[in-house]
């Protein structure tokens, strides 16, 4: 498939204007936690004419190739878009999928590489590239530990759908993974004086004698051409596209997006016209969870914590923990198409999020289960008998109901409670560039389009199918690594 017609035009200079970056900048300050001033950004007048490695895009697979790059000696240069860095990252909800890690084992959680790779495989509906997934889960503790040695501490280790165990590593007061990261990302960055120049959109990659030689890039209105031996392509995907979403998956088209609007599919398109091949573009992934009148996402680990969903009967109606395509289908099947979420103090107090969720005012507060059920216009008796179950299916670990069997640590039965109404909205996008193990692009027929990198969402086939939740940070960070490691490499041939 061709996306050079969905590329045009889709970020006018209008996106850039002034209130838009404002409008980007607070949100940047609710979602990333990190107040993104002009220092960390490069000024465009230090703009050089070349660098050992251009990286596209400011998300957390950009930003990860470039530290691991210059960590390997390559001088390197981010060029992002958006006002902003932090692209999706910025928005991730949940925490990282990794296994064997040395916080699991210091929390006596037993799990193994092979098991990771097996719910993924089982999530994935066994379509997942092999080789990549092999990979992925094999070099997550690693990535696990590279994080912690740069101050990005991911201890807090809870349950996900589609996950046997304990794996997904949040930070450790609980909250949302994605401001954590994307902070600690930047603060590297800032401190290593990696060049991170913002309101730089690349336009085109270009190629000299069979090779890549650099990019085209728009800086402040000007287009310039700047030099490189090695481009890493870390956009992100085309979930913020929703014209070419519902062209490709048309039964999506009405759904609300979770993504940031950068997320267009531009380096997909690039990519393509070097001859690079795309994959599993059809593989467009709803969440279950997300508030539809502000787009956000509530992330899993309300449900992993011990959340239940229920409908507007006050009955559950899912295993709250199964992947996210069976979760989000239950929900559509509903005659209302959505649902709530139902938490207490305690889950509160273990997932910190919820809180930046009421702060946003999508969160329903009660003091007793009757008062929520009366806010929400839910049976009272229906939603106390579905709490009573639940909470007795917790004391005696059978859920005789819908046969869950993870995240059934804690009851709800700590006042107050809270619900938050959510229903599916697009996600991810599992399909695009074709790679292998060491990031190359690659073409139809498998060879390599040289000085040509790719990580992150930007590229298809680890997730497969389905991606299972925790499994994009890890996917950015073990592949953003392996691209920055290989890139500096090549550059030195």
């Amino acid at each position: 498939m061709n996306l050079r017609k969905w590329a045009i035009g889709l970020i006018s200079t209008a996106l850039l204007s002034a209130p838009i970056t404002t409008a980007l900048a607070e949100e940047a300050d609710t979602t990333s936690g990190a107040s993104q001033t002009s220092e960390w950004y490069a000024d465009p007048a230090t703009l050089k004419e070349s660098y050992d490695i251009v990286i596209i895009g400011a998300g957390g697979g950009g930003m990860a190739a470039a530290i691991t790059a210059q960590e390997a000696g390559a001088d390197v240069a981010i060029f992002e878009k958006m006002p902003i860095a932090g692209g999706n990252t910025s928005k991730s909800s949940g925490g990282m999928n990794a296994s064997e890690t040395k916080f699991q084992k210091e929390q006596g959680i037993e799990d193994s590489n092979d098991l990771f790779y097996e719910d993924t495989l089982e999530g994935g509906k066994g379509t997942n590239d092999p080789e990549l997934l092999r990979y992925m889960v094999d070099h997550s503790a690693e990535a696990i530990d590279w994080l912690d040695s740069i101050g990005i501490t991911l201890n807090n280790i809870t349950f996900s759908g589609g996950a046997s165990v304990k794996r997904i590593h949040r930070p450790e007061d609980g909250s949302a993974v994605g401001g954590y990261l994307v902070e600690g990302l930047l603060r590297n960055i800032h401190e290593k004086e990696i060049p991170l120049f913002v309101n730089s959109e690349v336009t085109k990659i270009n190629e000299t004698d069979g090779r890549v030689s650099g990019v085209n890039v728009t800086v402040e209105g000007e287009e310039k051409t700047i030099n490189a031996k090695a481009v890493i392509i870390a956009t992100g995907g085309f979930g913020g596209n929703l014209e070419m979403v519902s062209e490709i998956k048309p039964e999506l088209e009405g759904f609300v997006t979770t993504n940031h609007e950068g997320a267009t599919g531009d380096g997909i398109r690039m990519a393509e016209e070097l001859g690079a091949a795309v994959v599993d573009m059809d593989q467009i992934q709803i969440h279950p969870t997300v508030e539809q009148s502000t787009s956000y996402l509530v992330t899993e680990s309300v449900r992993g914590d011990g959340g239940i969903l229920v409908n507007q009967q006050g009955e559950r109606f899912t295993d709250e923990l199964l992947t996210r395509d069976k979760v989000s289908a239950n929900i559509i099947a509903l005659p209302e198409k959505y649902a709530y979420i139902i938490a207490d103090q305690r889950l509160k107090e273990s997932v910190t999020a919820i809180n930046q969720y009421e702060e946003k005012g999508i969160v329903t507060k009660a003091e007793t289960i009757e008062e929520l059920a009366e806010k929400l216009e839910i049976p009272a008796e229906n939603l106390k008998a579905t709490l009573d179950t639940w909470n007795e299916a917790v004391k005696n670990q059978e859920d005789k109901d819908f046969g869950r069997t993870t995240g059934m640590e804690y009851d709800l039965s700590h006042a107050p409670y809270y619900a938050i109404k959510i229903a599916p909205g697009i996600h991810h996008t599992m399909g695009g560039l074709k790679i292998d193990t060491e990031t190359h692009v690659l073409r139809e027929d498998g060879t390599a389009i040289e000085g040509l990198f790719g990580a992150g969402e930007v590229t298809g086939q680890v997730h497969g199918s389905n991606r299972i939740g925790g499994n994009a940070v890890a996917d950015i960070i073990v592949f953003g690594r392996q691209a920055g490691n290989i890139a500096s490499e090549y550059v030195k041939q």
